[in-house]
């Protein structure tokens, strides 16, 4: 899973000495291995360029506390896409801060490898960015890949110091063969298969297919998950779904905040006492709908939320049920204060339009 994924990896990339740089809305995993690895750290304001620029130069100007020497490592980690936000890291600009104060890289893709970009490889793919300018990519096989564990993706060096120096992998069971079915599976038909030979320079450029010599021997899959024709197809349905779900709340009148493309939709509650009222608002209706309410400590105390988590799986259908009971609930609950009421769309608007809604922008 993501999270001992996390907590074990970070430990035994960073010690005392070392100093990591922390998004203020990062995940709990990367705290605990941050607390675990004994390293100093400091955060910036989430997805602040300023203000992580700012920090940089203080922490390499100052130097250690008390004895100002240089710091033996500066890792800065972040989330590729963000779990309680649905806000995208702004991996341009850090890679761009990236050069220029010569800092390592970690990057979690927990939420979004399999998720975001035209090949579903991640916001390394969304951006267009080489995987090579991030030194390490950290991602979880139980979300996109419907399974269980999670993988560090970086150098050979690296890769093989992990392998040495990390507890979570000497120490924790393998994995059973099933599980490692579906998650092959899963990855290729996310990347598709290739039938040319390794060497080939299909293999040398991002994104590539995955060659056919990483599939084994016993493993027939379908002809739609060997092409990648169905891994592009659910690509395709998720962005749509993304994108449909995120604006139409917004014309509906709702608060949401995040990024459009982001798969996860956080839907603002503010008031802490709503959320048992939402949620089992949503269960007592005539079509049930389970949905997630997320308060403190997950986020601030006022910034209770409802956080939508899409699939490929969903259909245009089930999202318009979904914002029917949003739009009837929000009434209700009075959770509308987005935009005044003369410039809200109605539902049968909103759903006559979701095609021009996906497409504006």
């Amino acid at each position: 899973m993501g999270y001992a994924t996390n907590s074990t990896t970070l430990p035994s990339l960073v010690s005392k000495g070392c100093l990591v740089i922390s998004d203020e809305f990062n995940h709990a995993s990367i705290r605990v291995g941050v607390r675990l690895s004994g390293a100093s750290v400091r955060t910036f304001k989430h997805n602040d360029m300023k203000d992580l620029e700012t920090l940089l130069r203080e922490v390499i100007s100052q130097g250690q506390p008390r004895t100002h020497r240089p710091w033996k490592k500066i890792l800065l980690v972040v989330e590729g896409l963000y779990s309680m936000e649905g806000t995208l890291v702004n991996l341009p600009a850090i890679i761009e801060l990236k050069r220029k104060y010569k800092f390592y890289l970690y990057v979690d893709e927990a939420h979004s490898i399999g998720a975001m970009g035209p090949h579903g490889r991640g916001v390394v793919d969304y951006f267009g960015i080489n995987p090579k300018d991030v030194d390490i990519l950290m991602g979880t096989f139980t979300k996109s890949f419907g399974a269980s564990g999670g993988y560090i993706a970086g150098s050979r060096t690296l890769v093989s110091r992990l392998r040495l120096r990390n507890h979570g992998g000497p120490y924790a069971e393998a994995i059973a063969p099933p599980v490692l079915t579906q998650i092959i599976a899963s990855m290729g038909s996310i990347m598709g298969i290739s039938s040319e030979d390794e060497s080939s320079p299909e293999f040398v450029e991002f994104p590539s297919r995955a060659p056919a010599s990483a599939l084994p021997a016993w493993m027939d899959l379908p002809a739609s998950l060997r092409d990648g024709s169905e891994g592009r197809e659910r690509l395709r349905r998720l962005a749509f779904n993304a994108r449909y779900l995120s604006r139409a709340l917004v014309k509906l009148g709702f608060i949401t905040e995040g990024h459009d493309d982001s798969p996860i939709v956080p839907l603002m509650l503010f008031n802490p006492g709503k959320m048992c009222l939402f949620s089992r608002m949503m269960l007592e209706r005539k079509v049930p709908i389970a949905v997630v309410v997320v308060g403190y400590p997950a986020t601030p105390l006022v910034t209770s939320r409802v956080r939508f988590c899409l699939s490929a799986a969903h259909t245009k259908d089930d999202i318009d049920e979904l914002l029917r009971a949003c739009d009837e609930i929000g009434t209700r609950l009075d959770l509308k204060h987005g935009l005044p009421k003369g410039e809200r769309w109605s539902l049968e608007e909103v759903s006559e339009r979701a095609v021009e809604l996906v497409r504006e922008g």
